[in-house]
């Protein structure tokens, strides 16, 4: 199973007073009841409720792998765990 192997989930923060700025963005991968698996991500301001968007792959390699290429872009963006 690559949920065992991998990592299934991961939370972001970025905060940066000088722009009054900070943000959380956290990533679940979670298996579906039809052999698939979901990517949940929520983004938004720490301290309130987030924005939440679904993504459905056939299967957990792929889940896995686009969480863990949207975390190597958050980070690059400036998001830290």
């Amino acid at each position: 199973m690559q949920l065992d192997i991998f990592p299934h989930q991961t939370h972001l923060h970025r905060e940066d007073s000088s722009q009054k700025m900070r943000s959380f963005y956290r990533m679940v991968v979670q298996r579906d009841l039809f052999g698939g698996a979901s990517l949940i991500q929520e983004w938004g301001r720490i301290g309130r409720p987030g924005r939440v968007r679904i993504d459905h792959h056939p299967d957990e390699g792929r889940a896995v792998t686009a969480l863990m290429i949207l975390a190597a872009e958050k980070r690059r963006r400036g998001y830290v765990m």
